[in-house]
């Protein structure tokens, strides 16, 4: 009588990646943003955007290259088959926004506001950001690529397929935060500052089990001694 193969295979399900094709775009007229703007097709190649103000704005099919964020105002922005790459700048505001099939690539920010939002298939690919606000945030089919996040709060966010790829997390907190096919094994550096019994729904290596030990014992209360 054969014996079935019994080898266990990978099961955890592959985050969807956007997928972005940009039309001809349009530049953009550097008339300022506005709140509830509607965006549509506009290529802001080195807009500097700090301080401006566009509460509710959508951009679809948009291009941002290398523009500044400083203090941008876009809560409750909407950013749908768009690409941002080389964009920079400290204290972002996109608390509430929506980021479906959306790339971000060689980033350079801090203090980026994001809790409440909804990232749905998004690619973050390169580049660093500190600081990274996404309580209460929910993110399904979200990788991160070969990118530094350096203190990033996930705190009682909710993450669906979302994948750590060659990335470094430095000082991450995962208070409260829920997880499903959360693919942390190919991270570079794995620091989780508060919430590692949150780690419940995510798949790590045997080689980060051993890092993690130490956490896992106190978690539990117990003591590892000599």
């Amino acid at each position: 009588m054969a014996r079935s193969n019994s080898r266990k295979t990978d099961t955890i399900p592959a985050a969807r990646r956007p997928e972005v094709r940009l039309p001809p775009l349009v530049p953009y007229d550097g008339g300022g943003l506005e709140p509830d703007g509607d965006y549509d097709g506009v290529r802001f190649d080195g807009a500097d955007l700090a301080d401006e103000s566009g509460p509710g704005a959508r951009f679809m099919d948009c291009a941002l290259e290398g523009c500044a964020l400083d203090r941008t105002e876009l809560v409750r922005a909407r950013f749908i088959d768009s690409v941002l790459t080389g964009v920079r700048g400290v204290g972002t505001d996109l608390a509430g926004a929506s980021l479906r099939d959306v790339e971000v690539v060689d980033a350079r920010l801090g203090g980026v506001q994001l809790h409440g939002g909804v990232l749905e298939r998004v690619l973050v690919r390169g580049g660093k950001i500190d600081y990274l606000n996404l309580r209460k945030a929910r993110l399904k089919d979200v990788v991160f690529e070969g990118c530094v996040l350096s203190e990033p709060d996930f705190g009682d966010a909710q993450l669906v397929r979302v994948e750590f790829r060659d990335c470094v997390l430095k000082r991450a907190d995962f208070s409260s935060t829920r997880m499903e096919s959360v693919d942390l094994r190919t991270v570079a550096e794995l620091d989780i500052a508060r919430g590692v019994e949150r780690l419940a729904g995510a798949v790590i290596s045997p080689a980060q089990l051993r890092e993690l030990a130490p956490a896992f014992a106190a978690q539990i209360g117990v003591r590892v001694e000599a």
